[in-house]
């Protein structure tokens, strides 16, 4: 008798298989038996890493968009001046999303998600490190904006033309739009021209 054994999953990789479960079919449309059938473990086995599912879809997300695009957050704390680490943050957020499509449906699925409380978790537990660097580089740039709408501005000028599959059958579309560097200097362009305006 051939004696099978499974092999234990560590915690990280539990993690990285579960980001395109969440990233197909979102926080409502996923199970802890799914999850657990999915990786090879026992629902029990799954439950020994992680409390619940909304502990497993926070630390899901934390993964993705905390610890994967760390990158983007050093670059926002650099010493170059604000323009230069604005650059470089659109740049290899646009490559981010853009090559990225788990991160990117990841996204999409936490816009839809109508509970406040799982969002409120999100934004301490995920997405404020990710923010704060955002935030203040907004207010580098220009006091006369309000720094958390322009840092909102910029986080959105880059990831929604990814998300808006609808727009390649809108009037003017190209395919070279959908170029990660024709994004970015489309943003910093569009910055770059708004910010040297007077306030209004």
């Amino acid at each position: 008798m051939v004696k099978t054994t499974i092999k234990r999953k560590t915690r990280d990789e539990i993690l990285e298989l579960s980001v395109p479960l969440f990233a197909k079919d979102g926080y409502d449309g996923v199970s802890m038996r799914d999850v657990a059938a999915a990786i090879g473990l026992t629902p029990a086995a799954l439950y020994y890493h992680f409390t619940d599912k909304e502990q497993l879809y926070l630390d899901v997300m934390a993964h993705e968009f905390r610890e994967k695009p760390s990158e983007l957050t050093s670059v926002l704390k650099g010493l170059e001046p604000p323009w230069v680490r604005l650059e470089m943050y659109i740049t290899k957020f646009a490559q981010l999303v853009a090559t990225d499509k788990n991160f990117l449906r990841l996204i999409q699925w936490m816009r839809l998600d109508s509970n406040v409380a799982r969002h409120q978790k999100l934004a301490e537990y995920v997405f404020k490190d990710i923010f704060d660097p955002v935030h203040e580089l907004a207010a580098e740039l220009d006091s006369r904006y309000d720094a958390h709408m322009l840092a909102m501005s910029i986080i959105a000028l880059v990831s929604f033309p990814f998300e808006s599959t609808i727009r390649q059958f809108m009037p003017g579309y190209r395919p070279e739009q959908e170029k990660p560097s024709v994004v970015a200097k489309h943003a910093i362009d569009l910055l770059r021209a708004g910010l040297s305006k007077p306030a209004s």
